[in-house]
């Protein structure tokens, strides 16, 4: 098994084999705390025009999502998972876009599949992996707002790579860590109102869940995410 790690929009339209799209603060760490709160679908989007045409067509939705970090105008929302873990999504269909993650999904068009992948679901993504066994893995770090390298999303696509090859040097450290560097802005004061510290350490909770969310193309070009329990 041969895996790369590649970075932002253009590293998911270069992906291929299994592609893990990854986004930790917060896209897809929310995703998997949306399924554990009840949802029964999550469809990814990367334009917020498409998340308000979807709600249209789907009901009982709710509108997740983010844009320079705060939720969007008539959205439900933020890109939160302190929001999320205190909701009742039993039942709802869950419209999420967010600058990076659900941006990454809709690009990776060369991939024979696509998962995303988050700190929270780390161990079960490897284990999926291992279980169908490709020949190619792309570990695609989306980075913070898909423009700048973020320390979480490559940390996560090194622990991702290492369990691949069987090992276990990343340590809860240098995750925890991630408050001195990249998860800083979560305890900048002036951020409380939507990005709470809560934030940083539900997205830092390795392993908390063991399934994986499997990307399919839907046919309006937009990403079903299906909850596979692993």
């Amino acid at each position: 098994m041969r895996f790369e790690i590649l970075e932002f929009v253009e590293g998911a339209q270069k992906a291929k084999g299994v592609a893990v799209i990854i986004d930790v603060f917060r896209a897809f760490s929310v995703s998997c705390y949306a399924f554990d709160a009840g949802a029964v679908r999550i469809i990814a989007t990367a334009r917020v025009e498409d998340a308000f045409q979807l709600r249209k067509k789907y009901m009982n939705s709710v509108l997740v999502g983010e844009r320079e970090e705060k939720k969007i105008d008539g959205f439900d929302f933020g890109n939160s998972p302190t929001e999320i873990i205190k909701t009742d999504l039993r039942g709802k269909t869950v419209i999420h876009t967010t600058t990076a993650g659900t941006n990454g999904l809709v690009n990776a068009v060369n991939a024979d599949v696509v998962i995303s992948g988050s700190f929270v679901n780390a161990g079960a993504i490897v284990r999926y992996i291992k279980t169908i066994n490709p020949e190619h893995v792309s570990l695609v770090a989306m980075g913070y707002r898909a423009t700048m390298s973020a320390e979480e999303d490559l940390l996560c696509a090194e622990l991702i790579a290492d369990g691949l090859n069987d090992k276990s040097n990343i340590s809860e450290k240098r995750i925890s860590d991630l408050k001195y560097t990249s998860g800083k802005r979560f305890f900048n004061p002036a951020n409380i109102d939507f990005s709470p510290p809560t934030d940083f350490f539900l997205c830092t909770m390795r392993d908390r869940f063991n399934f994986v969310l499997k990307a399919e193309t839907r046919f309006d070009g937009n990403i079903d995410l299906m909850k596979i329990d692993i």
